[in-house]
């Protein structure tokens, strides 16, 4: 198989792999060579994958989607992190999680006051 990795603005991973394991929002999973073509949306986690010299390598990484067509997999995320030690690692997915609530927190804010602001808008025209 063949794994890209990309993260805004450029290309982290693009090599040949022979097993990507990685956790999706029902639960984790590893994809094979011969693994039928697959999607999925990836929640923020640890992606692990053995390149094709059986090394394991280890990558932090945040919401994305990862797609395998065929021999090609193709992930997308907003920030990805690799490093030797699991422990490291999960700090950093503690804090992108943290990121990530915070981010949606002022979404939601914002969204109200905007459902607000639209009731407001039609109270005035019914005036």
């Amino acid at each position: 198989m063949h794994m890209k990795l990309l993260v805004p603005r450029k290309t982290l991973i693009d090599e040949p792999v022979q097993k990507i394991s990685a956790e999706a929002e029902n639960g984790s999973f590893t994809l094979l060579p011969r693994h039928v073509d697959f999607v999925t949306a990836l929640v923020p986690g640890i992606l692990s994958f053995i390149d094709e010299n059986g090394t394991e390598r280890l990558l932090a990484i945040d919401k994305g989607v990862l797609v395998k067509q065929a021999d090609s997999v193709l992930v997308s995320t907003a920030n990805a992190f690799e490093g030797r030690e699991l422990g490291s690692l999960n700090d950093i997915v503690a804090g992108l999680s943290d990121v990530s609530e915070e981010h949606d927190r002022i979404a939601r804010g914002a969204l109200a006051r905007l459902e607000a602001n639209i009731v407001r808008h039609f109270i005035e025209l019914g005036k």
